[in-house]
């Protein structure tokens, strides 16, 4: 079983591919054949971080195209009462008193220093498919957690800003 994707994923992965394949691939061979041109290859820096920059591309490249093929489809779609993918849910966590914001996202695109946390997370399992009012419990780890209760669900639906994480 692979990743979790919505069409936006996807549609997302196939523009940086054909990105990498047709824009940066391009450049990273100049520049190798630029560094190829200046001599002695052993002591060569250009050289050798050119083919690195160059491998580097073409490793995303496979690394995105692997994730495609093992996908799993999901629909970003919810009830307008549920928690579900893209949407801003405003949490309270009552241990600490305080409240906080987070958009559950795909794992491709989860990223907590902005507040994107992944549906694969414990927070994310936990708050998918529940209404404003519900208390939670998030599991982190076997027969521990901590209770939120939702306090708000803000519908997004646009996502033409999440970017796709890094290896």
């Amino acid at each position: 079983m692979g990743e979790q994707l919505t069409k936006s994923d996807v549609q997302k992965i196939k523009e940086e591919i054909e990105y990498r394949k047709l824009v940066v691939r391009k450049k990273e061979l100049e520049a190798v054949k630029e560094a190829r041109a200046q001599g002695d290859l052993s002591e060569n820096f250009e050289y050798k971080a050119a083919k690195q920059d160059k491998n580097r591309n073409e490793s995303r490249i496979r690394y995105l195209e692997r994730m495609l093929k093992n996908a799993r489809i999901v629909s970003d779609e919810s009830k307008e009462d549920e928690v579900g993918i893209n949407n801003t849910v405003t949490v309270y966590f009552e241990e600490d008193d305080e409240t906080e914001a987070y958009r559950l996202v795909t794992s491709v695109r989860g990223n907590s220093m902005q507040g994107l946390i992944s549906i694969e997370s414990p927070m994310g399992k936990a708050l998918l498919g529940h209404k404003i009012g519900d208390r939670v419990l998030v599991k982190t780890s076997e027969g521990t957690g901590y209770y939120v209760i939702i306090r708000e669900i803000d519908k997004t639906t646009d996502d033409s800003e999440d970017r796709l994480r890094k290896f």
